[in-house]
Parts: C-alpha cells; sequence; structure tokens
C-alpha cells in the first residue's frame, strides 16, 4: 500500500486508470450483486468456546492477501495454529498485488473471498463496500487460543481506524509507525546529525551533495509516501485542524499555510537536485535499493515495513533507523516527538464469502500469541498484539526505533485516513511524481490535489465518513 497504504499505505503499486474508474463505478455497482449466493451452500458448524463463530470442521477459508512489504506467508501461518482449535480447518492464501481491479468483480458477481487484507494502492475504498461487510466487533470479543479476551490483549485505540461511520470493518493486523528513515552507521561515519526541522534537513542535503549524494530517493508507484510525510509534518506544526481540514475535503484544505510551507522546501529541494534523478520512470523498490543498498540518498519517508521489504537488498551493518517526522519550526502546536502511527493492514471479512466464519476465524489465529509473535519475528514489525516484541527487537535496529518512538512519543499519537476511505492514492500519485521530478512547482501540485478533494467532495454518490 496497505493502505501499505493510510493508509496510506503503505507498499503501493500504480495501477491508474483502472482504481480511477474503480472508485467511480463501485458505490452503485457493488451495491447491487449480480447474483446472490446465499447461505444455502455455507459450511456451518457448532459453536463453542474454541469455535466462537461456529466454523465447519474441515472446511477450507479463501484469503486474498495484499502481496506487499510483508508478503503473504504470515497469514499461511494460521494453517500452523488454527488446527488446535478446529479440526481439519485450512486456509488457502491467494497473494493478489490490485485489489480492487482483482476483487471489485467478484463483489459485484456476490462471490467474494472469506478474508481480504485491503491494502496496497489499488485498495478498495471501505465507504464503497461498507454495507457488504460484515462487522468484527465479535472477533475482538472472542477469546483468543490461549484463552484471553482479543480485547485484552491488544493496543488501545485499533478499531479507529477501520472503523467507518460507526462500522468496525476493517482490523488492522500490523502497529504501523511512519518516519524518515536513515542509516545510523553512515550517519556516524560522516558525523551527520538526524534532522528533526525541514530547515535542518535542507541543510544536510547540502552536505549530502558535498559527499557526492542526495538527501532523498523516490519510486514512481511511491511518490505519496512524500505526501504522507507532508501531511503528518503539517499536522505536527499546525495541530489537529490541518487533518480535520483535509479529512472534510474543505475547498482549501490544501492551501493552508502549514502544508505549504513545507512544500514550499520540498520544492527547493527538488530545484537545487538534493533528489536522486529519474525517480518517476523508476519501479520503488529498486529506488528504494538506491537508498538502503547502494547508499545514495541518506533518507527516506516510509512505515515500518520497510526493513522487511528491503532485507534482501540492504547494505551489511545498514542499522535501519526510524526517526518522527519533521516539524517547520522549533515551536510546533504538536511536539517533534509526536509520531504518525496506525493499525495498519485491514483485514475485512465480506457478508457473501462462502465461509465468512472462517475467515473470521482466521483472525483469531492470526491475534493469537504465537502467531503474533512469529509476525513480529519474521517481518520486524510490531502487530496490535501487545507484549509480542522483546527489547532487543529480534535484532532489529528499527524495530527497536519502532518502540522507541511510540514511547517517546506517549499520548501525541495522531492517524488519518480519507485518502485510504476514498481510495484516491491513485490519482494523486501523477501530480506528486511530476512534482518531485521537477515538472510541476508547489502550486501546481496543491491545485492538481485540491481538485482530487473538490471531486470527491462534490460528488453525492459517494458515502463520506463522519470525521471527528
Amino acid at each position: 500500500m496497505t493502505t501499505r497504504i493510510g493508509s496510506l499505505d503503505r507498499r503501493m503499486f500504480l495501477r491508474g486508470a483502472i482504481a480511477a474508474a474503480a472508485m467511480g463505478s463501485m458505490a452503485v455497482a457493488c451495491g447491487s450483486p449480480s447474483s446472490d449466493s446465499g447461505d444455502t451452500d455455507k459450511p456451518k458448524g457448532e459453536t463453542s468456546a474454541k469455535n466462537p463463530f461456529g466454523v465447519a470442521k474441515n472446511s477450507k477459508v479463501e484469503a486474498c492477501i495484499f502481496n506487499g512489504g510483508y508478503g503473504t506467508d504470515y497469514v499461511g501461518y494460521a494453517n500452523k495454529v488454527i488446527g488446535s482449535q478446529i479440526a481439519g480447518v485450512s486456509v488457502t492464501v491467494k497473494p493478489v498485488v490490485d485489489i480492487a481491479p482483482e476483487l471489485q468483480p467478484r463483489f459485484v458477481g456476490g462471490n467474494p473471498p472469506d478474508l481480504i487484507d485491503n491494502s496496497g494502492e489499488d485498495q478498495i475504498g471501505f465507504l464503497s463496500i461498507l454495507d457488504q461487510l460484515e462487522t468484527l466487533d465479535d472477533v475482538l470479543e472472542a477469546n483468543n487460543y490461549e484463552g484471553k479476551k482479543i480485547a485484552d490483549t491488544i493496543y488501545a485505540g485499533v478499531k479507529a481506524p477501520g472503523t467507518f461511520n460507526g462500522k468496525f470493518v476493517g482490523l488492522n493486523y500490523v502497529m504501523t509507525v511512519y518516519g524518515v528513515w536513515y542509516s545510523k552507521t553512515l550517519f556516524a561515519a560522516n558525523g551527520w546529525t538526524a534532522p528533526k526541522t525541514w530547515d535542518e534537513a535542507y541543510e544536510l542535503g547540502k552536505k549530502a551533495k558535498e559527499k557526492g549524494k542526495y538527501l532523498w530517493v523516490f519510486g514512481k508507484e511511491a511518490a505519496t509516501y512524500y505526501q504522507t510525510l507532508v501531511i503528518d509534518s503539517a499536522i505536527k506544526e499546525g495541530g489537529d485542524e490541518v487533518r480535520i481540514s483535509l479529512e472534510k475535503l474543505e475547498a482549501d484544505s490544501w492551501s493552508q499555510k502549514p502544508i505549504q510551507d513545507i512544500l514550499k522546501v520540498l520544492e527547493k529541494m527538488v530545484k537545487e537536485g538534493m533528489f536522486v534523478p529519474g525517480g518517476s520512470g523508476t519501479q520503488f523498490q529498486k529506488a528504494q535499493a538506491a537508498w538502503s543498498n547502494d547508499q545514495k540518498a541518506l533518507l527516506y519517508p516510509t512505515g515500518g515495513w520497510i526493513e522487511n521489504e528491503m532485507k534482501k537488498a540492504t547494505k551489511a551493518d545498514f542499522q535501519m533507523t526510524g526517526i518522527p517526522e519533521f516539524t517547520v519550526t522549533s515551536s510546533p502546536k504538536m511536539p517533534y516527538e509526536a509520531v504518525h502511527a496506525a493499525a495498519g493492514e485491514p483485514f475485512m471479512v465480506p457478508k457473501k464469502a462462502k465461509n465468512a466464519a472462517g475467515g473470521k476465524e482466521t483472525l483469531r489465529a492470526m491475534l493469537s500469541k504465537e502467531a503474533a509473535s512469529n509476525f513480529s519475528k519474521t517481518k520486524l514489525a510490531p502487530t496490535i498484539v501487545k507484549d509480542t516484541v522483546p527489547a532487543d527487537g529480534y535484532g532489529s535496529t528499527a524495530l527497536v526505533s519502532q518502540s522507541k518512538m511510540l514511547a517517546d512519543a506517549g499520548e501525541n499519537i495522531f492517524d488519518h485516513k480519507f485518502v485510504g476511505a476514498y481510495g484516491i492514492n491513485t490519482d494523486m500519485l501523477v501530480p506528486w511524481n511530476s512534482f518531485l521530478a521537477g515538472d510541476l512547482d508547489a502550486a501546481g501540485l496543491t491545485k492538481a490535489l485540491q481538485k482530487i478533494s473538490d471531486k470527491i467532495r462534490n460528488d453525492d454518490s459517494i458515502k463520506k465518513f463522519e470525521v471527528s
């Protein structure tokens, strides 16, 4: 994306026209499936303490999982634990890159999968299929495989990013921390200090040029990672009203001063050659490798999935480390330590799935301490399940830094979800690629982004989520 994605999610792939068309038609098309599989052919089982959703023994669960930074094997891991609760249940995992284009027709046809990781650049806008999704409150009310109520084993606020208009339909599995990432060893070798403000970042960019390096890098499918950075920094600088204006799709939301101040600095960085050239024509993982493996660039804005995503293309002893998003001034409305963090990788269970109960049971298996610990150990990122990451972060400096950022932020943790809610990331990729390539100035970028927000706001056929 996820969202990648939200989510933005984070782990994104470019499929512009398809997703843009999907967003416009889904509210109508998905609301009237051409066929209804009904309940007669759905497997059923007896409910019990070990089978709270009544999953049939020996039934199959079809899980379509976004194949991004975390891969898909962690969902398949559910097969290692699910049998301890219900005999013979098995999960078949299908990796998917383009979630909306591939799965939208199945919603229309009334035969969606049992479980979907609705993440990545081409995620389905939740609001467009809200009435077609199971609510997932009962998953959190159930006991986990260790016999404890799931709601008591997860971080607070987990339901918020997956709740739309009062309905909890997206269970976000990964505790994603967003920030700016760098190599601790590279910085130590050059005597550099990680920047806290945009001015400090600009000065670091000049020092990078003296060493024949760049400050930033970007890839075409992930250009909106910089949008996330801008929004995060602007919220810290200007306060929650910046987020509220963006999420309400207000007519001048992208013209807010904190956003414009940051865009002007970014524009200066682009003009002065602080970005690795050719990003708009480079596949995003190849671009990221120029940072993590070749060390052509010093900084990269992304989420906590980055270490796992680039583990095969990261220089030895890189010591990947994350820091909070920059502020504009030294006296922002939120402290520098404030951080954008939220549960990510939103899982959903369609009402018309053949084995919706199996989809929920798969989530329960994934929320077991064994499965959650396995995820953190193998993906080097925390899940929403507490007490599954040791102090040494399984040897991961990135995981340790995420824990530090969360601890330092305290109560100053925030999130925003309008991009993922409306499925508009694909549209935003085009102007962001142009801006970072130097073909569009800050004013042009602002106009393009505002046009996207205005289009959603003025379209009465698109459901709007309640902003608070």
